[in-house]
């Protein structure tokens, strides 16, 4: 049986006028996240039509993992650096489907 793991999608509307600064403090997340006891993957993606939204696509091998890395040291710096700066941000927990 395939082991079912926790996917968080989360999508980040940024305000125009401070994309690049906010694109290049998540393109700093990526790695110290990686290197989290885990994180199976952890994806950022930037919309091809509204340059303004980013993805990430997370994959964590269970909740209490994901609690950890949103407790982070680099998370922590992101939410301070990130401040006033978003226009919305949406997360969805989701359970892999089998079969």
């Amino acid at each position: 049986m395939k082991k079912s793991y926790l996917t968080l999608v989360v999508h980040i509307l940024v305000k125009e006028e401070f994309r690049e600064e906010i694109k290049a403090e998540l393109l700093k997340l990526i790695s110290p996240t990686r290197g989290e006891e885990g994180c199976i993957a952890y994806d950022l993606h930037q919309d091809n039509d509204n340059p303004n939204l980013f993805l990430f696509h997370e994959k964590w091998v269970n909740q209490d993992y994901l609690t950890k890395h949103s407790q982070s040291d680099h998370i922590e710096a992101y939410r301070l650096a990130s401040k006033d700066k978003l226009e919305n941000v949406s997360a969805y927990k989701m359970t892999e489907l089998t079969n």
